[in-house]
């Protein structure tokens, strides 16, 4: 799972945590059962607080899309993975509408927003390999 964090959304970063745990639970990334990264290595990977991410997995444990097991960490609940088509779908969309809004905010023509849009899927396209090359060379 990979988390990004934008310190210049606005948005709370632990609220960015609960949104990207949710659609990585929805795109099928997490697996119900799958355990997710402990607060503490997560925390500072991400160089946040670790109340941050305490924050962040008790907000979702509150929405009942993980539990947490005292002693072995936390988990996604089987309720929740993989959702419904509707609902990725509704994520996307809220996610594409932000940043709509942000690019009339800053001015920048649509042709231009396609095509970062564009880049950006080619970039996380090439991190999805280096990280299965990465993979496989590890477990030779």
């Amino acid at each position: 799972m990979l988390l990004q964090i934008n310190f210049k959304s606005g948005e709370p970063v632990y609220l960015q945590v609960v949104g990207q745990v949710k659609a990585a639970a929805a795109a099928g990334a997490l697996q119900a059962g799958e355990p997710l990264p402990s607060i503490r290595p997560l925390a500072e990977e991400l160089r946040l607080n670790r109340n941050t991410i305490a924050k962040a997995y008790a907000e979702l444990e509150n929405q009942g899309i993980i539990e947490t097991l005292p002693g072995k960490g936390s988990f996604l609940k089987a309720n929740h993975s993989p959702l419904k088509k509707e609902a990725r779908r509704k994520l996307l969309i809220e996610e594409i509408d932000r940043a709509v809004v942000q690019a009339h905010h800053l001015q920048v023509p649509a042709a231009e927003v396609l095509e970062l849009v564009r880049d950006r899927l080619e970039v996380m396209e090439e991190k999805r390999r280096a990280r299965e090359r990465a993979s496989g060379q590890r477990e030779v």
